[in-house]
C-alpha cells in the first residue's frame, strides 16, 4: 500500500499497519517514494532548453544531451550499468526519473552554466513576459532547432 505521510490520516494508518506487522512478526518491505518532477518544472525546462538552442544555434536534442545532461548535470544524469554482453556501459537517466529537488538543482546548474560559460541568459520560471517571448521565438524557429 502507498501512504502519503503529508496526510495525517494516512500517516496514522501507516503507523497502525506498521505496529500490526511488528506484533504479527511479519516480514515487511519498505520503499520511500519521492515526488517526481512536476509538469511545470518539465515544461519550464523544455522552454529554456529551446531558448538555449535558438541562441546557441544547435538542436534541442544536442542541448538536452550535450549541455544540460552531460556538461551541467553529469552527476545527476550519468549512470553506469552492465549490458547483456556483460560489458560496463554509461547511460543517461531520463528527466522523468528525477524528483522535484533533483530537477530544481539541475535547472539551477544549467541556468548558471549557461550564463557563466555560454553567455546566454536563461529566464527564471517567474519571468512570464520573457517566457512568453521565448515560446514565440521557439515556435518561429522550430524547423531549425
Amino acid at each position: 500500500m502507498i501512504y502519503n505521510t503529508v496526510n495525517e490520516y494516512e500517516a496514522q494508518k501507516l503507523r497502525e499497519d506498521t505496529e500490526r506487522a511488528i506484533k504479527n512478526q511479519d516480514v515487511v518491505e519498505q520503499t520511500k517514494k519521492r515526488l517526481s518532477r512536476t509538469l511545470k518544472q518539465n515544461a519550464y525546462l523544455h522552454l529554456i532548453i529551446g531558448w538555449f538552442a535558438c541562441e546557441y544555434g544547435c538542436s534541442i536534442d544536442e542541448v538536452k544531451v550535450d549541455f544540460y545532461k552531460r556538461k551541467c548535470n553529469k552527476v545527476i544524469y550519468e549512470r553506469t550499468g552492465v549490458n547483456k554482453q556483460g560489458k560496463e556501459i554509461t547511460y543517461l537517466r531520463s528527466s522523468k526519473d528525477l524528483d522535484t529537488e533533483e530537477m530544481a538543482l539541475s535547472i539551477t546548474r544549467f541556468r548558471n552554466w549557461s550564463s557563466a560559460v555560454a553567455s546566454i541568459y536563461l529566464p527564471s520560471a517567474d519571468e512570464r513576459e520573457f517566457l512568453l517571448h521565448v515560446k514565440q521565438v521557439i515556435e518561429y524557429n522550430k524547423e531549425f532547432i
